[in-house]
C-alpha cells in the first residue's frame, strides 16, 4: 500500500516540552487519532548527524557525519533517494543543512534557497538559513509545497524552539511557550492533511538542556518525542520505536522497497 507522508522535525523539541505543551496534539491522542512515543535520540545529540540519522537510518558514528560542521553531501541512501529511485515525488521546507546533505554542498543561497530541479533528491525546497526565520512562514512554505507539487514525501523542518532553547535555555519559559506556540501551528495545517489521508510524523533531532545547548547523553537532551497520526498506525502508544527506525517505516508507508531499519509494531495491520 501506498500513501504520502509528511514528517514534521521540529528542530530542538524536548520530550517533556513536547509531552506537556502540545495540548492539540495530546487531545489527538486522547480521541484515538494519534500515537505519542518516546525516542532516545542517537549520539552525539546534534543537529546535522541527527538530520542524517532520522532521514537515512543510518547512526552518526556510522555515517560519519558526527558533528554539526560536517559540510559535505551524504554518503548514505536518503529517504528522498529512496523515493526518487522509486519514481516519487520530493519536497522540503528546511534549514539550509537539509539542502547540503542531499542536494548540493556547500550551500548557496541565490542558488538553492528556492530549488525546483526534477534531477535531485530533494526536487522541490524551500531553504532558510537563518535560525530565526519565522516558523509560521516555515509552515507556510511547507503548504505551499505541498499545494503546488503535491509530493509523496514532504519534509517540515521549523527551527524556533531549537533557536529558543538556545537563546534562554531547555528549563526556560520562552522554550516551553515556544513549543505551544508549534502546537497551534500544527492544528492549523493537521486537519486537512488527515483529511487527505497523509501519514504524519512529527518529531525531534535532540532535546536542549539547562545550559542552553545539546550534545551529550543527559536525558534532556536525548529524549524527544514522536507523534504518529494517520490511517495507518494503530496508535499504540506502548510501542516502542527507535530514531534509526524512521527513514524504514517512511519508507514502508510510500510502498517502497528498501533495506533499512524499520518498525512494523506501529502500524495497522491488514484485516
Amino acid at each position: 500500500m501506498r500513501n504520502k507522508v509528511i514528517l514534521v522535525v521540529v528542530d530542538g523539541l524536548g520530550w517533556q516540552a513536547g509531552h506537556d505543551g502540545m495540548g492539540y496534539l495530546q487531545g489527538l491522542c486522547e480521541a484515538g487519532l494519534a500515537s505519542l512515543h518516546q525516542l532516545r535520540c542517537e549520539l552525539p545529540s546534534l543537529s546535522r548527524p541527527l538530520y542524517e540519522c532520522i532521514l537515512t537510518g543510518t547512526p552518526p558514528i556510522a555515517s560519519g557525519v558526527v558533528h554539526n560542521d560536517v559540510v559535505r553531501l551524504s554518503t548514505q541512501q536518503s529517504i528522498f533517494n529512496l523515493a526518487r529511485a522509486a519514481g516519487l515525488r520530493t519536497a522540503a521546507a528546511a534549514y539550509h543543512w537539509i539542502s547540503e546533505l542531499y542536494n548540493r554542498a556547500p550551500y548557496d543561497a541565490v542558488r538553492d534557497r528556492l530549488t525546483d530541479d526534477e534531477s535531485l533528491p530533494i526536487q522541490h525546497g524551500l531553504f532558510y538559513h537563518l535560525d530565526h526565520y519565522p516558523d509560521d512562514h516555515l509552515y507556510i512554505d511547507g503548504e505551499l509545497l505541498r499545494r503546488r507539487h503535491d509530493p509523496d514525501f514532504l519534509l517540515i523542518h521549523p527551527m524556533g524552539v531549537d533557536d529558543a532553547g538556545h537563546r534562554f535555555g531547555g528549563d526556560s519559559m520562552e522554550y516551553r511557550n515556544a513549543a505551544r506556540y508549534h502546537d497551534k501551528l500544527l492544528s492549523q495545517y493537521l486537519p486537512q492533511w488527515l483529511a487527505e489521508d497523509y501519514q504524519v510524523l512529527v518529531t525531534s533531532d535532540h532535546g536542549m538542556n539547562a545550559d542552553h545547548s545539546h550534545g551529550g547523553v543527559l536525558p534532556e537532551e536525548r529524549l524527544v518525542p514522536l507523534y504518529l497520526l494517520g490511517s495507518r498506525f494503530c496508535h499504540d502508544s506502548t510501542a516502542r520505536v527507535r530514531q534509526v527506525e524512521l527513514c524504514g517505516l517512511m519508507a514502508n508507508l510510500l510502498g517502497i522497497a528498501h533495506s533499512k531499519p524499520d518498525n512494523h509494531a506501529v502500524l495497522r495491520q491488514p484485516d
